[in-house]
């Protein structure tokens, strides 16, 4: 049925009295299958690129002080010891300070200003750094830095789910954090070139790297409040008939549950087990990928590479991690599964690892760096939505997704100690850490996707006894439970 036979059959029958949970604004959707695409690939094209270069941005300015480094930080500024170590994790306390708070900022306000707000605030931060004359002022700027930052995954996280249906989720968010990726294959290529300024403006060439890196944040904040839309009823890239249709499509997937503020729902992410299992998972998984993002040039230059070299050379690397990412969050989302291409990556990343703790061949290790990236990397978009997709209701949603990120980003304060220079060149501990963090995100991802397995069978014989189906609840069944989240009893997990 068309648009306009929907709005005729809607007037001719304004008349009937409706019951209290029929939703006007979501009826059934009728696109076919094509028009779906279509409508996807529209909302793809609007949304999901300039989320990602936001994230290039965020990533590139959090990480690239690894690439400063090689051109001099630490004997401009006079570090010694563990100060670079400390630089770096100084960082993230604030970071995960700050993701809780704005993910419930950015719902209360608008998506459009509040990530104008922040990436502003950390272009000036990232500015600033290139400013710095001495160590305690690199730290002030590095938290300043964190706590601007803090919000941009979760709420984006967030944000993803507000549009698209829990198993096109996945594939949006890895295209998003692919970002990071191309952040730190683009960041060797940026600061390789950038250092050549050194000199200009009296500056040494890793201030010029902060410098301009910020700057171009502040540009690109300029637009967002223009670009980012932040809701379908304000999308102007949408017709009426299509914001009919994804309103619907919506509906559908998320089982008509609620998505009003309310603080029950706050503390019921509080007190939810599994979204605490799933931040034990992430912390082993962010581990490594700061670790890497903020050392893979210097892994790369202790295995006797020259400055420039390990700058260049840790490009290929994040390449092929790119690809991996963005395929991992296509087949998961065909599938729809999460668990089991978790537990595969993180094979992937022990037996990386491994191959750095055992092997000294100089170029196996470096095809190592290539097997850590594709290992990594795609675990960060798979985990978030596979606890987005488990968590019911939007407010839960943002608050779970906010505590499932803030709680890995603490791995960041650890990967800042991982790769210290007193272990150099073969860096065994670090590598040896990094094996044990990973190896627990496998077992509990074992362990989580068992459980949600057995949930859902055991959800399906109560509904059998009850001689029900999912296809037969109504909407008015489903309203009666619409404030138990994931705790009702038609809502399925993704496995």
């Amino acid at each position: 049925m068309s648009f306009l036979k929907q709005k005729s059959v809607a007037e001719s029958s304004s008349d009937v009295e409706k019951p209290a949970y029929v939703d006007d604004d979501a009826a059934a959707p009728t696109f076919t299958a094509a028009r779906s695409a279509q409508l996807l690939r529209k909302m793809d094209w609007n949304i999901v690129p300039f989320l990602a270069l936001l994230y290039l941005l965020s990533f590139l300015d959090r990480s690239n002080i690894g690439n400063a480094r090689l051109v001099g930080l630490e004997k401009d500024l006079k570090m010694k010891g563990l100060d670079y170590n400390v630089a770096l994790a100084v960082l993230f306390p604030w970071y995960v300070a700050a993701e809780i708070p704005s993910n419930i900022t950015m719902k209360r306000t608008s998506p459009s200003i509040w990530l104008c707000i922040i990436m502003v605030t950390w272009g000036v931060c990232m500015t600033l750094m290139g400013l710095v004359t001495n160590f305690a002022g690199l730290l002030i700027v590095r938290m300043a830095l964190g706590l601007a930052e803090g919000g941009l995954f979760p709420g984006v996280a967030w944000y993803i789910t507000l549009w698209y249906r829990r198993h096109e989720c996945g594939l949006r968010m890895a295209v998003f954090f692919s970002a990071a990726t191309l952040a730190g294959a683009f960041g060797g290529l940026l600061a390789r070139g950038i250092s050549e300024m050194k000199g200009v403006g009296g500056k040494p060439g890793w201030a010029w790297i902060f410098i301009l890196e910020g700057l171009a944040t502040i540009v690109v904040a300029g637009f967002a409040r223009w670009i980012i839309n932040d809701s379908l009823e304000t999308a102007k890239f949408l017709t009426e008939e299509e914001r009919v249709e994804v309103k619907a499509r919506l509906k559908l997937d998320r089982t008509s549950l609620a998505d009003e503020y309310n603080t029950k729902y706050l503390i019921a992410a509080l007190k939810d087990w599994k979204i605490y299992v799933h931040m034990l998972i992430t912390i082993g998984i962010y581990t490594p990928l700061y670790s890497i993002s903020l050392f893979l040039p210097t892994i790369v230059k202790n295995m006797g590479y020259t400055n420039n070299e390990s700058q260049l050379m840790s490009v290929p690397p994040y390449v092929v991690g790119c690809l991996a990412t963005i395929t991992a969050g296509y087949v998961a989302d065909r599938t729809k599964q999460r668990g089991l291409y978790m537990m595969f990556f993180c094979l992937v990343g022990i037996i990386a690892f491994a191959l750095l703790f055992s092997v000294k061949n100089t170029h196996v290790q470096y095809a190592a760096t290539f097997i850590a990236v594709a290992g990594i990397y795609p675990n960060v978009p798979l985990g978030v939505a596979w606890n987005g997709n488990n968590i019911g209701g939007s407010t839960k949603r943002a608050v779970g997704i906010a505590m499932h990120v803030a709680f890995g980003n603490l791995g960041g304060i650890i990967s800042g100690f991982v790769y210290r220079s007193k272990d150099s060149p073969r860096f065994l501990s670090g590598h040896g850490l990094l094996i044990g963090t990973l190896s627990m995100s496998f077992v509990l991802s074992t362990f989580m996707h068992s459980y949600l397995k057995r949930e859902n069978s055991r959800r399906d014989a109560d509904m059998v006894a009850k001689g029900l189906t999912l296809d037969s609840y109504t909407e008015e069944m489903k309203h009666n439970e619409r404030e138990k989240g994931d705790d009702a009893t038609f809502f399925r997990y993704t496995v």
